[in-house]
């Protein structure tokens, strides 16, 4: 209740004052040093992982996917459910590099019950859970500001930095001796212990890295790094996060944190984070707001704080039924609880390019078949390239291909293909 008054209290302050605390006028793109190129550190150079915990985000029911249970229950590959999965990686990584990295799990009032008793199945792996409970936030009233809920358990929302200081799992995690917690949603089948990043950390002394990735036209939700006023800040306005052209990557919300540094800033400044004002609706039609902060908002308080910029492969989150059905496909398989793609690899892939076409005007792609590329092609608007069995295609050098579908055999150039006007086609990713 006292974290919640506190949020409140610095809504209504700038409410009332109409502040604006991220003008776009001081916006600039990230620095060299303000996001870094995903760390390969040499494997003899590796070897601290018993300084490190790692935490899931285990608090959603998945109601966009229709469910009315916790989230993290799901099957979702080979009869595994998420914790599972996420159990299976962490034991293993304590086997191998004979380490004890523990596995904390924060869960929401909705999910708590049903994680408690998932979770004694698991008694006898080689890994130790811990759970805590998130805080528990209510909506109010857009015209009166009054709180809407009328039962305690009406309202919930995420607020991983008070719950983690106020459980005692802060403090218990450094009597143990650790020292960086990995955070990561427990929808995420691409967050695992990557050792380079810990590695990195250490070496570098950054007291917080957030892991981003480049954006495509599919990501419309999440926050973007900027340089603001000369320091790093997550940037959470969607009307200006949607510009691709503008903000070339964004945050997969997968955290590395130190704990002493967090610790430190709790206990003194504290940690005051960009306020979120998620307009909402009741049942019947009522105006609220949901007020919320965004973990990674945190990143402008630590020393050394910088992004990392990780291959796409460590972005797989599940939020739909759509991404369930690739998941469960043959294109992910697993190894050790970790999904990876199982799609051609990079020596496939570079030896089917001459040079990477220009791409900057294309909206969808896509290749079925033996299809090779020529140097200085072009491709612009919805380009379909279809060789059949027994076919192989080659798109010459120099060719520009605009909305066009291609079939046929083009091993003879010009004489023994097929050129099919495409109709008008609107195109979202």
């Amino acid at each position: 209740m006292q974290s919640f008054f506190y949020l409140f209290t610095r809504y209504l302050a700038e409410r009332a004052k109409s502040v604006d605390l991220c003008r776009l006028d001081r916006i600039k793109s990230p620095a060299d040093d303000q996001i870094v190129p995903m760390p390969i550190c040499p494997a003899q150079k590796l070897g601290q992982l018993n300084k490190l915990a790692v935490l899931k985000v285990n608090g959603g029911l998945g109601t966009s996917m229709g469910m009315t249970g916790a989230k993290s229950a799901l099957e979702v590959k080979d009869d595994m459910t998420f914790l599972d999965l996420t159990v299976r990686q962490i034991e293993h990584l304590n086997t191998t590099a004979r380490v004890d990295v523990p596995l904390i799990l924060m869960t929401s009032f909705n999910t708590h019950e049903d994680t408690l008793r998932i979770i004694k199945k698991y008694a006898n792996q080689q890994l130790r859970i811990t759970t805590f409970n998130q805080s528990r936030y209510p909506r109010i009233f857009k015209e009166t500001l009054l709180p809407c809920p009328k039962r305690a358990d009406d309202d919930k929302r995420a607020d991983l930095y008070n719950a983690l200081l106020h459980s005692g799992v802060l403090d218990q995690l450094i009597a143990e001796g650790k020292e960086y917690l990995f955070v990561s949603n427990s929808d995420n089948l691409g967050a695992v212990v990557d050792e380079s990043i810990l590695q990195h950390m250490i070496n570098t002394g950054a007291e917080f890295i957030m892991e981003v990735t480049d954006k495509t036209k599919a990501d419309i939700k999440g926050g973007t790094l900027i340089d603001y006023d000369g320091s790093i800040r997550l940037l959470e306005i969607a009307q200006d996060f949607k510009s691709i052209r503008k903000f070339k990557i964004f945050n997969t919300n997968n955290l590395w944190i130190n704990l002493k540094a967090l610790k430190r800033i709790m206990d003194n400044e504290g940690l005051e984070l960009e306020i979120i004002v998620n307009p909402k609706t009741t049942d019947d039609g009522q105006a609220i707001i949901q007020l919320e902060t965004a973990a990674g908002a945190a990143i402008k308080h630590f020393k050394n704080a910088h992004g990392i910029n990780v291959p796409r492969r460590r972005f797989l989150p599940v939020k739909s039924c759509s991404d369930l059905l690739l998941i469960k496909s043959d294109i992910y398989s697993l190894q050790h609880g970790h999904s990876f793609s199982t799609r051609p690899d990079i020596q496939q892939f570079q030896k089917r390019f001459k040079k990477i076409p220009k791409i900057l005007e294309l909206d969808h792609l896509t290749v079925t078949g033996d299809v090779y590329f020529g140097r200085n092609v072009t491709l612009r608007g919805t380009v379909i390239i279809v060789a059949n069995e027994g076919q192989r295609i080659d798109i010459p050098d120099g060719c520009i291909l605009e909305n066009r579908l291609l079939s046929g055999n083009l091993n003879m150039i010009v004489r023994r293909f097929h050129w099919h006007f495409l109709p008008p086609l609107t195109v979202y990713l």
